[in-house]
């Protein structure tokens, strides 16, 4: 059964959104999809903040990836400037 997380992350005042966007996208997805996720998608939710929906095959394969993806929300912190605002997980019971 599929699993989702869905974290919501704000960018420091000042920083350009696009610039730390850039880094996402080559960087932090990429590693993502290295450790297993199946789709990520990120949605602007306003000038300074965003969504990121993860798709993963199992809860398995999200939780055999925790470590690894603490260290890929550290580096956003220290280098792309952005801040974790919260987080929600769980498997997939309904879908279309």
């Amino acid at each position: 059964m599929a699993y989702i997380t869905i974290t919501t992350w704000e960018v420091a005042d000042g920083t350009d959104y696009d610039i730390t966007l850039r880094g996402i996208r080559e960087k932090r997805l990429p590693a993502l999809k290295a450790l297993g996720a199946s789709r990520i998608t990120v949605v602007r939710t306003s000038d300074r903040t965003s969504a990121a929906i993860t798709e993963w095959p199992d809860k398995a394969t999200r939780d055999a990836a925790e470590q690894a993806i603490e260290e890929v929300r550290k580096k956003l912190s220290r280098e792309d400037l952005a801040r974790m605002t919260g987080e929600m997980k769980g498997a997939v019971v309904a879908e279309t």
